[in-house]
């Protein structure tokens, strides 16, 4: 029954449950991973930010605000232009930063003014998060806001089949930055396609199969060229235990994480290249050439998916696509493909008016959130007294005398304190967070 605690339990809107939902790509990997099909929990205060950032793999994502003030969110659409203009501005005013840490984007620990996007004609939008209310971002779009109090949020990510493009996109981002990926795409691609008769859609069936025959046509041409360059294929004398492709469980991503090429940090799923000078390090099949100087012969291709099981994969999604192609359906030849109109972005979004209205007469209160164990302390003063200690009133007495000095302060010449705040403003465009406090693979703040 709706409203229930056994309801709340089973509904697909409980965050922990969106990612095992039926058509959900996530429900495939089985391990937990936090923040991705685990859902996080965001404790805000007045002004804590979560900086600008996309989410990892480019996953969709969603929030919900269970209790406290409202959390102000902008947002960028994750259209190719729009994204990549974001990050134009972003390097354009962090160019020498960049220089040191070129992926600083995905560290999440930088903020900078909306006005900076709308001096650059990057289309951006706004909302406020009230109580009870879901927030949902998809691939690739930029976010980051701040709470306007103390609040209480949870998200998580999740991925409908028509993600697998942007997963794609994601993954040679992250080999361009020698950046781990959360999951290997790969073999969550494969996975799909496993599972190939779970979809529905024509459309997302045939980005499917895009997909898959866009890897292994790269698979087999590099594995000829490497080949023909006198690397050594020791498939008949290495036995390696083949990839599990029913589900991505704990085994598999332990498995995965001990074979990351070198250089760009991508799970070598279907094969790698190895030497004899090393017996950890692997490589992918692109950059086996950056591994060591030991002359070629001395390389060798270790094999795990064999060319029949590639080729026979994409021909069941092939089939598989036959069969959902709706009667009549012709093909757009290359190079022939119609755009589609594309309708302008509306000034103010729908509901928009409708939201204002709801909540014009709500109060924005910063106070802080006060729990229920702490209401009898201040129903019953002396019970408060009996648990404050010494150190409070030291710090009480520190609080004095600090106000004091401030005090002091105010008499000062305030004559030039308009062209500080100027100069200031300017300074406040860019913020940079203490680096030290990074967590690489994972949001912070609340977005």
């Amino acid at each position: 029954e709706f409203g229930t605690q056994d309801y709340y339990k089973e509904t697909w809107w409980n965050l922990n449950n969106i990612p095992w939902t039926p058509d959900s790509v996530l429900r495939h990997v089985k391990v937990g991973i936090n923040g991705i099909n685990v859902p996080w929990m965001y404790y805000g205060s007045l002004f804590t930010t979560f900086c600008w950032h996309n989410e990892d793999n480019y996953l969709y994502s969603i929030n919900y605000h269970h209790k406290g003030a409202p959390k102000q969110w902008y947002g960028v659409p994750g259209t190719k232009k729009d994204a990549d203009g974001l990050e134009k501005v972003f390097k354009s005013y962090l160019s020498m930063k960049m220089r040191d840490v070129p992926d600083l984007l995905h560290h999440i620990t930088t903020q900078f003014s909306p006005r900076l996007l709308q001096n650059a004609q990057i289309p951006i939008y706004k909302l406020l998060q009230h109580e009870g209310e879901f927030v949902v971002t998809f691939p690739r779009a930029f976010h980051g806001g701040f709470s306007m109090g103390p609040n209480i949020g949870e998200a998580v990510n999740f991925a409908t089949h028509d993600w697998i493009a942007h997963g794609s996109d994601a993954n040679e981002r992250y080999r361009s930055f020698a950046r781990p990926a959360v999951f290997s795409h790969d073999r969550l691609t494969f996975t799909m396609a496993h599972h190939v008769s779970e979809q529905k859609s024509y459309k997302n069936c045939k980005l499917l199969l895009n997909e898959l025959e866009r890897v292994v046509s790269e698979e087999m041409q590099l594995r000829r060229k490497l080949l023909n360059q006198g690397v050594r294929d020791v498939t008949e004398v290495i036995q390696l235990p083949p990839n599990r492709l029913d589900q991505l469980d704990e085994d598999s991503a332990d498995y995965d994480d001990k074979r990351l090429c070198h250089a760009c940090k991508h799970v070598c799923f279907f094969s790698a290249v190895a030497c004899e000078c090393s017996q950890s390090k692997v490589s992918c099949l692109r950059h086996s050439h950056y591994m060591c100087r030991c002359p070629v012969e001395r390389r060798y291709l270790m094999i795990w998916s064999p060319e029949e099981e590639l080729n026979s994969t994409c021909q069941a999604v092939r089939d598989h696509c036959e069969t959902l192609k709706p009667e009549g359906y012709v093909e757009i030849g290359e190079g022939t493909e119609e755009m589609a109109e594309v309708e302008p972005l509306p000034e103010i979004a729908p509901g928009v008016e409708k939201d204002l209205e709801l909540h014009k007469i709500d109060v924005i209160t910063t106070d802080p959130y006060i729990p229920p164990s702490k209401i009898q302390q201040q129903k019953n003063p002396s019970f408060a007294a009996e648990v404050t200690t010494d150190e409070d009133h030291e710090e009480n007495e520190r609080d004095e005398g600090d106000d004091n000095d401030e005090d002091k302060g105010d008499d000062g010449d305030d004559s030039n304190d308009e062209d500080y705040v100027e100069e200031e403003e300017e300074r406040q465009e860019v913020v940079i967070l203490d680096s030290s406090d990074e967590e690489d693979g994972k949001k912070k703040g609340g977005g």
